[in-house]
């Protein structure tokens, strides 16, 4: 895998809000720059091999206004694709609706901008509990695939299935929570509601206790 502690400081993250017709939105923005042409972090973004390679398996339709559904986690409908640049879906996951946006920005020397933006409706009890951690260190854990993955073109859930019990994973995810609470408390939450709410989401993905 590619070294933690790089990985970490290369993703820039940013929260923020929007005002949709059913009510208040948080928008978790977080977005890596790799070393791979447009064309090559498209397909790789879109193409269901390879998109199993470094993030989950897919099955459905990926076309504009066609379902998808990721093995074991969300579903939804591609809402507008505008290749190679960008594409929406939305995020669905149970009753639980959200959205997310894809871009790609061409940067100097043949290297791709990506950007995720997700975009969900404000549950105050759940985000209140355990913060944007909750969804931030999963989209962490998949840029880190995309990384190892376009870095060799291997398959990286192969690399990551031992790898994700390790020492050094825990350490990983315990970074990527501590980045996203440092972007809550630029947001605006308060520090020891935003410290708090991170031990508990990081305690739900490691399994170890929080209080």
């Amino acid at each position: 895998m590619i070294d933690a502690t790089h990985q970490i400081s290369a993703v820039q993250r940013r929260l923020g809000s929007r005002v949709l017709p059913a009510g208040e939105a948080r928008v978790l923005t977080i977005s890596q720059t790799y070393d791979a042409s447009v064309a090559d972090v498209w397909d790789a973004c879109t193409d269901p091999a390879r998109i199993a390679r470094w993030f989950l398996p897919v099955s459905g339709e990926l076309r504009l206004h066609g379902r998808y559904q990721l093995e074991g986690n969300a579903g939804g409908v591609v809402q507008r694709c505008d290749p190679p640049e960008s594409f929406a879906a939305t995020w669905e996951m149970g009753e639980q609706v959200s959205w997310i946006e894809v871009r790609l920005t061409p940067e100097p020397g043949e290297r791709t901008r990506f950007t995720l933006e997700h975009v969900a409706h404000v549950d105050e009890v759940v985000w209140e509990r355990f913060g944007p951690g909750a969804v931030g260190i999963g989209w962490d854990m998949g840029l880190l695939g995309l990384a190892t993955h376009l870095r060799d073109g291997g398959d990286a859930r192969q690399e990551g299935a031992a790898w994700v019990a390790s020492d050094e994973a825990r350490e990983f995810m315990a970074a990527s929570g501590r980045a996203w609470c440092e972007a809550d408390v630029a947001s605006g939450t308060d520090p020891a509601e935003a410290a708090a709410a991170a031990e508990r989401t990081l305690a739900a993905y490691t399994g170890a206790p929080a209080d």
